[in-house]
Formats: structure tokens, sequence, C-alpha cells
């Protein structure tokens, strides 16, 4: 039976520094970041899937692959926060004038 490894979301970023150094440094002996992740992630007790996005991830802040930086997905994170606060005002507020309406 297969033991998965799992690692919490709150995983220290010096974990994570680590892990993708790793990774990175031994990716030129495998033929892609995935088959990298798959035979690394059980030495250093990550799921695979895991270790495999944070590799990603550094190779696009790094600017060696194409996507949204850390930086952007942060900012998408919280402008998608702010629109959801200003739905749920927007909501309330015809809550309440639908309320005194019926009063």
């Amino acid at each position: 039976m297969r033991e998965w490894n799992t690692c919490p979301s709150s995983t220290p970023p010096e974990v994570k520094e680590r892990a993708v150094t790793y990774v990175l440094d031994r990716l030129d002996r495998y033929k892609s970041a995935y088959g990298a992740c798959q035979d690394l992630a059980p030495k250093l007790n990550i799921g695979a899937e895991t270790l495999r996005r944070w590799v990603v991830q550094a190779q696009v802040d790094a600017g060696d692959r194409t996507g949204p930086t850390s930086e952007e997905l942060a900012e998408i994170k919280a402008l998608k926060a702010k629109v959801k606060v200003k739905d749920l005002e927007e909501t309330n507020e015809i809550l309440r004038q639908s309320a005194i309406f019926f009063s």
C-alpha cells in the first residue's frame, strides 16, 4: 500500500526553497520536472505534485517559464477578495433597503 505524503499549506518558506533548489540542481538528470519530482519527492517527504507545483512556480518567477509570477498571483488573490467584499456590501445594502421597504 502506498503511503501518501502530506505537506501542510503553511510549509515554511525555507523548506520550500531548499526542496525547490534540490530539484532544480538535479533537473538535468531527468527528462522533465515531473520525473524529477516523482523521484525526489519521497526523499524529501513532500507530495510529488506539491513539489512539482513549487518547482514550476519557481521557474515562472525566474523567467524560465511562462505564466503568472507569485507577485501577480498574490495581486489577483487580493483583487478577488476585494471584489467579494464589495459584492457582499452591495448585497447587504439591497437586503437593508428591501427590509425597510417591506416594513
